[in-house]
């Protein structure tokens, strides 16, 4: 993978930095990230479902860890997510 980075600084009464990134994978890193990327938005998916489902039927707020937990493990007890 190659990471090219810049950095430009902005002076205007203060010090400001800015960052930039551009990050050129291999075809195989391409994969690895779609797969992770996609494994993150199917479970982000499944938290904010479970959050929706939760406050219309009136139950109380899902707190991140009870929801992690949930969304966790119910992934890993389905075969086609494990």
């Amino acid at each position: 993978m190659i990471l090219r980075g810049f950095a430009h600084v902005f002076d205007a009464g203060g010090v400001q930095l800015r960052y930039n990134f551009r990050v050129c994978p291999t075809p195989a890193q391409q994969q690895s990230l779609a797969r992770a990327f996609g494994c993150a938005r199917v479970v982000f998916n499944d938290g904010l479902r479970a959050r929706q489902r939760a406050r219309e039927n009136g139950e109380t707020y899902i707190s991140d860890g009870d929801l992690s937990k949930l969304v966790i493990t119910a992934a890993k007890r389905t075969p086609d997510r494990a």
